[in-house]
C-alpha cells in the first residue's frame, strides 16, 4: 500500500473539523500533535518550500525495521528522541530544503496505513507513506517506485539516524548533481585488529584508507535504479546503497559525516543522542 500522507490521515479516522494541533503523552512528554489531515495553512513556514527553486530530489527515509535490538515493544523510529519522535526529525530536516519534491517515508505493513498523527507535522504535499519490505533493499525499492518522475537525484537515509545535519544533506546532494554517488562517512580513527573464531588477533588492520559509512547517500536516479535492479536480479542484499553501485564499478564518493548522525540501535543510544543533541553542530 502506498499513498499520500494526507490520504494516509484520513484513513486513520480523523474528524475533518479538528483544525487545532491536540496534545498527547509520549515517553512522559507532552506532544503537540496535528491532525491527520493537517490544512496546508498549518505547514509550519521553515518547512514550506521556495517555488523559485527547482524541485528535483526525492528522499526515502526507510523506516521499516522492528527495532528489536533496543529492547522495546515500541517500534524505535517512533521513540522519542532529542525533543520529538526520531523519525519525525528526519522529515522535517529534509523537508527543510526547497529543492526537495518529495519525501518517501517507508514504513512497517503494521503501521503504514495508519501511522502516528505526530508524522504530519511536516509540508504534507511533499511526504508520501510508503510500505517496507523484508530486507532493506526492498524498503529502499519500495521508495524507489513511489518516486515522482519529476525526481533527479534519490537520497537515501536511515531513520535511526535522526540527527544528520544540514550541511551533511547538502554536501551528498551537491556531490550527486555532479553526476557520482556520495555518502556521508567518517575517517576510522582507532586501531582495527582482525581476529579469528577464537578471538585472538591475526593482524592489524592498516586504517589509512577506511571510513565508516552514514548516510545520507545521494545518487542520480539513474544509477540508483539501475544498482537496485541489478541486484534484484541477482537476489542481492546489502547494508546500504553504496555497495550496490559499487558492485557495478559506478562511481561513489564519501563526503565527511558528522558525529551528530549517529545510529541509534540499542537502548542507551537514546542517551547519547540526547546529550549530542545539546552541542553544537
Amino acid at each position: 500500500m502506498h499513498g499520500n500522507a494526507g490520504d494516509e490521515g484520513r484513513a486513520s479516522g480523523h474528524a475533518p473539523d479538528d483544525a487545532h494541533p491536540t496534545r498527547d503523552a509520549h515517553d512522559g512528554h507532552a506532544v503537540e500533535r496535528a491532525p491527520g489531515h493537517l490544512p496546508r495553512q498549518t505547514t509550519p513556514p521553515d518547512l514550506r518550500p521556495d517555488a523559485a527553486v527547482r524541485r528535483d530530489v526525492g528522499v526515502i527515509i526507510v523506516a521499516a525495521g522492528s527495532g528489536s535490538r533496543t529492547g522495546s515493544t515500541e517500534l524505535k523510529q517512533f521513540r522519542w528522541v532529542a525533543g520529538k519522535p526520531m523519525l519525525l526529525h528526519s522529515i522535517q530536516a529534509f523537508h527543510r530544503r526547497a529543492d526537495v519534491a518529495q519525501v518517501v517515508a517507508v514504513l512497517p505493513r503494521s503501521v503504514a496505513g495508519d501511522p502516528p498523527p505526530w508524522i504530519f507535522q511536516c509540508d504534507v504535499d511533499r511526504l508520501l507513506v510508503s510500505v517496507g519490505g523484508r530486507e532493506r533493499g526492498d524498503s529502499v525499492w519500495s521508495g524507489i517506485e513511489d518516486l515522482d518522475d519529476e525526481v533527479e537525484i534519490v537520497v537515501v537515509h536511515d531513520a535511526a539516524r535522526p540527527l544528520v545535519s544540514d550541511a551533511t544533506i547538502d554536501a551528498v546532494i551537491r556531490q550527486a548533481r555532479s553526476g557520482t554517488g556520495a555518502i556521508a562517512a567518517l575517517p576510522v580513527v582507532d586501531t582495527l585488529k582482525e581476529v579469528d573464531d577464537a578471538g585472538r588477533i591475526v593482524r592489524t588492520v592498516d586504517r589509512a584508507k577506511l571510513w565508516r559509512a552514514q548516510t545520507p547517500q545521494a545518487f542520480p536516479r539513474d544509477m540508483l535504479e539501475r544498482a537496485h535492479l541489478e541486484a534484484r536480479r541477482a537476489g542481492i542484499n546489502a547494508t546500504d546503497d553504496a555497495a550496490l553501485c559499487e558492485r557495478l564499478g559506478l562511481p561513489v564518493v564519501v563526503v565527511r559525516g558528522s558525529e551528530r548522525a549517529m545510529k541509534v540501535t540499542e537502548e542507551g543510544d537514546f542517551a547519547r543522542a540526547d546529550a549530542i543533541a545539546q552541542l553544537p553542530e
